[in-house]
């Protein structure tokens, strides 16, 4: 199973199915040792020789300045094939380990992908990698099939609303019956990426024991460990003045420079940040639109007859 994020920092999860989380993400990035002009592709395929086998992919990919580091993906979209095909070899035969002839594959695609680029990447998988099946599927789908481990056998279907939540962008994706309406999506320009800098924003404000350089990480750390979304603003705010020892978290860090541990205490931020998908004026003055009215609107301008299960099943569905 591969799943490429979408957004502006793109990870590739890679995994084998029936495990609960994939064994392995890696930045979907390549850093190759280029002559050409940057973004050349027809010079690149040209030149190929040793230099073609010279070059890394994920982390490794990162930490090569000496490299030229490129990412095939953009949004989901990929822009690259010919690096896209030497990441996905180094993905198959370095991480997974696996022989493609023995496998079948499942990747994912966003809901707005070409029938050009997913023929591609069938061309690729069947002739570079000779694998014996693929299926390529719709994310905001397997959003809907996964939620099938909580619900009884009468209750699964693959009709409803999902609110695909990545780093940089939120998709609200109608899905009738597993085939995406796509002239109904819309995307709202509130995501994962504007829960940290508003948690940053938040911690800046009260907590002096920061260290200035890693307020960013530390708020990324507080979004991912401490948060929650809470059905009542007031009275999660009196929940805190009552009885602040019971909900008060503690975060400890350690200063880059000094190497010294530091303590901050995580309060408010815990259901402040993620309310912003509610508020987005907190974190987007131009932006004032709930997200409970985009979901509302995206449903109403879907045929009639699947308003009702859309309205049914709504199912949010957030990944960084």
């Amino acid at each position: 199973v591969l799943y490429q994020s979408p957004g502006p920092c793109v990870y590739t999860k890679l995994g084998y199915a029936g495990n609960t989380e994939p064994q392995f993400i890696v930045p979907s990035c390549i850093a190759i040792k280029e002559s050409a002009k940057v973004g050349d592709q027809a010079q690149r395929r040209m030149m190929k020789g040793v230099d073609d086998l010279d070059f890394f992919i994920g982390d490794e990919a990162i930490d090569k300045p000496t490299y030229a580091t490129k990412w095939p993906i953009r949004h989901g979209i990929v822009e690259d094939w010919d690096l896209m095909e030497r990441f996905m070899e180094q993905v198959i035969f370095k991480y997974l380990r696996a022989e493609p002839e023995d496998h079948y594959f499942l990747l994912t695609e966003p809901p707005l992908n070409t029938p050009e680029n997913r023929e591609y990447t069938a061309e690729i998988m069947f002739e570079s990698f000779n694998v014996p099946g693929l299926y390529i599927a719709v994310q905001a789908v397997l959003a809907l099939a996964a939620s099938w481990t909580s619900r009884q056998v009468g209750e699964r279907t693959l009709t409803g609303t999902v609110i695909d939540s990545g780093d940089g962008v939120t998709h609200v994706i109608p899905v009738a019956e597993g085939y995406v309406i796509g002239s109904c999506i819309k995307h709202i320009p509130i995501a994962g990426r504007d829960i940290t800098y508003f948690t940053q924003q938040l911690l800046r404000e009260r907590e002096v024991g920061i260290p200035p350089e890693q307020s960013l990480e530390t708020a990324k750390a507080v979004k991912e460990r401490f948060s929650y979304v809470c059905p009542d603003l007031v009275k999660e705010f009196n929940k805190y003045d009552t009885d602040g020892s019971k909900w008060i978290k503690q975060y400890t860090g350690i200063n880059a420079i000094s190497k010294k541990e530091f303590t901050i205490d995580v309060g408010y931020e815990r259901f402040l940040g993620p309310e912003i998908f509610f508020h987005p004026e907190f974190a987007n003055p131009d932006f004032t639109q709930p997200i409970s009215e985009v979901v509302d609107e995206v449903i109403q301008n879907c045929p009639i007859d699947v308003r009702r299960p859309l309205y049914k099943v709504t199912y949010f569905f957030y990944h960084i």
